[in-house]
């Protein structure tokens, strides 16, 4: 087992366009003393020159999954020599509210070497980080994976 932690600070100032709310701005400090400006997404009065909440979410399962899928790929014994991806997480009405209710990853992976993957092992690569994706195994929302 293992413990993850962040920092979040955030104190009240006017919103920028319009004075009778409040600035959703705030910062999120990480390992190493790295802060993340974040905000509200645009749709909910954020600013754009921020992360979003969702798109820490999406950008975390997008991620791990990569680690993963590296991990399994190297252990056999392919080298990866690039890993792109182009996630985008969907908000949408649920049962409970609002939430991301699925999220597509759009891996392009690039290997070199010799031993070079056909379709069906790049396939169980895949589903095999989706398996063990700690990300994943925390989400209600469905992912799907289509590479490039």
């Amino acid at each position: 087992m293992s413990v993850h932690q962040s920092e979040l600070s955030w104190s009240r100032a006017p919103h920028n366009i319009e004075a009778d709310t409040y600035c959703r701005n705030h910062k999120v400090t990480l390992n190493g003393g790295q802060t993340v400006d974040v905000s509200a997404s645009l749709d909910f009065k954020g600013e754009g020159h921020c992360a979003d909440p969702e798109q820490m979410l999406v950008s975390a399962l997008a991620s791990c999954h990569m680690l993963f899928f590296l991990a399994i790929a190297d252990h056999q014994g392919f080298c990866v020599e690039s890993y792109d991806d182009i996630p985008k997480g969907y908000l949408e009405k649920h049962e409970k509210g609002m939430a991301v209710t699925r999220i597509e990853l759009a891996p392009k992976v690039v290997f070199s070497g010799e031993k070079q993957p056909d379709a069906a092992t790049l396939d169980r690569i895949h589903h095999m980080a989706h398996k063990n994706c700690f990300i994943r195994n925390s989400l209600i929302a469905t992912v799907d994976i289509n590479p490039r």
